[in-house]
Formats: C-alpha cells, structure tokens, sequence
C-alpha cells in the first residue's frame, strides 16, 4: 500500500470515530470514553508515522521549498492543538456534560479540518513529487511504524 492510500484509510477511520464522537449524546458516557480512548490511540499512531516518516519525506521530495516547510508546520501545530489541548480538556471534564459535547465537536472540527488540508494539498504534491516505488516503500514503512504504535497501546 502506498503512502497516500495508507493515510486515506486513516482518515476515513478518523472522520467516523470523531463523527460518532460528536454524535453523542450526554446519557452515553460509556460509549463517549471508549470512542476517545480508540481515538486517541488512532490519532497519536497517525499523528506519529506523518510526523516521524511522510512529513520528512514530503520537505526532501520538494526539495525543502518553503511552502511544504510551512505546510508541515501547520500540521504539526493542528496535531499538537487536539494531542495538547481538546483531547486532555475532554479527558478532564465529564462526558456527561454539554460542555463535553462541545468540546467533542471541536475535535471533529480540527480533524476534518486539517485532514482536508492534507488531502487537497500536500497529498496531490507527494504524488507529482514521488514515484510509484517511493510512495509504496514509504507506506510500508509508515504501515510497519503505526502497527508497532498501535500494539504498544494496546500493550
């Protein structure tokens, strides 16, 4: 699997965990807190192999041009914003709550935000920038990488 598809998947998998997220209601504590932890899972496994493996690869591809640069930035500060911000506000306060769901709701917001991003811009990019072969050896590695993320959570 190329490295694209691979972060295809993961956002389709992203957008309906933080769908069914936001669609809680306050009665559904349980369900709220077991959405969040497999979110949260999901997202730092993801948030990982684009930081460790397809950003790296995306500056050297472009050859370090500045507008990859910045757009890595940004990607990296939307991941901190939900890694370092909503996900531990939603951690702290009670899924009972309305202000739960709001919260809920900003974090679907900042996922299909930024997924959007990625996918109209850089994914279009990486794929003018790399060759086939490239794209399928990055993906292994980043699919080798998130199973490794993924068994330590569940370790």
């Amino acid at each position: 699997m190329d490295a694209i598809t691979l972060l295809r998947d993961d956002h389709k998998t992203l957008r309906k965990l933080t769908s069914d997220l936001a669609d809680t209601t306050e009665r559904a504590v349980e369900t709220r807190k077991k959405l969040l932890d497999r979110i949260e899972a999901f997202l730092k496994a993801h948030t990982t192999i684009e930081e460790e493996l397809f950003y790296p690869a995306y500056i050297a591809a472009s050859d370090g041009d500045i507008e990859a640069k910045r757009q890595v930035a940004e990607g990296v500060e939307e991941h901190r914003a939900a890694d370092r911000k909503v996900i531990p506000d939603l951690r702290k306060n009670d899924p009972s709550t309305v202000q739960w769901s709001g919260d809920a709701k900003v974090l679907k917001d900042y996922v299909f935000h930024h997924l959007g991003e990625e996918e109209e811009e850089i994914f279009p990019k990486m794929r003018e920038l790399m060759k086939p072969a490239e794209l399928k050896k990055l993906g292994e590695a980043m699919l080798a990488r998130k199973e490794e993320l993924l068994a330590q959570e569940r370790a």
